[in-house]
């Protein structure tokens, strides 16, 4: 028979096991089990990395922008063609003295008198362009001035253009009446490279000449014709036209006016012939 102390001592031993057996399987789970054996075998063998192959690059490309055609000039509203003279033409620099001796043999010696000598095609040119714009410089006008000054009458708001006026032109408009207008233009047709060229040097290097000077003579022709007398003005040293219509117009037709009626019907006359053989 088992005594009290022996059961005592079973009962202890059985909770050590029971302690034991708890603390294995609560403890046992968070620990890293011991790594596997593992054999000595050699990694495979990689490829050996590819040499990089130099990035050829391309040569620059060189832009070479497309030509832009240059705009071609205008063509001539009026196309006149050059004589093909049978001597050359001087060059415009010396054409002065030849120019003037053929201009001479078309004119008279007495029409020849009152055109001035020195840069001819150049003043002729210049006036020429001048004419239908709101001035135009004496200083550029080939011709030389009228005899005498001009002649007023009145005083104040009766100040007109004087009745004897007229007569300081008529040399002029005689000279002009003469000119044979076919010999006129056959002339002109004969120098009109020079005078294209002037007209070029003059700032119009894509313009037409002869354009620019049917534009002047149809700003002449339109001139008006006031009945005399011609009321004047002057607020300073130079007279004006007291009516501004008159004072506004051109250069060109200011001067037909200045000149009296009969005067500018004879060059309107003139000018009408000119025209009819230089433009289309």
């Amino acid at each position: 028979m088992k005594t009290k102390r022996t059961r005592k001592n079973w009962f202890i031993a059985l909770l050590i096991l029971l302690v034991a057996v708890a603390a294995y399987f609560l403890f046992a789970r968070d620990e890293t089990p011991p790594p596997a054996a593992v054999a000595n075998v050699e990694p495979p063998s990689l490829p050996a990395p590819e040499t990089p192959r130099p990035i050829q690059t391309m040569p620059p490309v060189e832009l070479v922008p497309e030509p832009v055609p240059e705009p071609e000039p205008p063509r001539a509203l009026n196309p006149i063609e050059p004589l093909s003279p049978e001597l050359p033409l001087p060059e415009l620099s010396t054409s002065d003295e030849p120019f003037r001796l053929a201009l001479g043999e078309v004119t008279g010696r007495t029409g020849l008198t009152q055109v001035l000598s020195e840069e001819l095609i150049y003043h002729i040119v210049a006036t020429v362009d001048n004419l239908p714009r709101k001035y135009l410089p004496a200083s550029i006008v080939p011709l030389r001035r009228a005899e005498g000054v001009f002649i007023v009458e009145g005083k104040g708001e009766s100040l007109v253009i004087g009745a004897r006026n007229t007569k300081r032109y008529a040399l002029y408009t005689a000279a002009a009446k003469a000119i044979d207008s076919a010999r006129l233009v056959e002339l002109y047709r004969h120098y009109y490279p020079l005078f294209q060229r002037a007209y070029q040097d003059l700032g119009y290097p894509q313009a037409h000449f002869n354009d620019r000077l049917v534009v002047a003579i149809d700003d002449l022709l339109a001139a008006p014709e006031p009945p005399a007398p011609i009321r004047l003005a002057q607020p300073k040293i130079l007279y004006e036209y007291a009516d501004h219509r008159l004072e506004n117009r051109s250069a060109g037709q200011k001067i037909m006016i200045r000149i009296g009626r009969e005067n500018a019907a004879v060059l309107k006359s003139k000018l009408q012939d000119i025209r009819a053989r230089i433009a289309r």
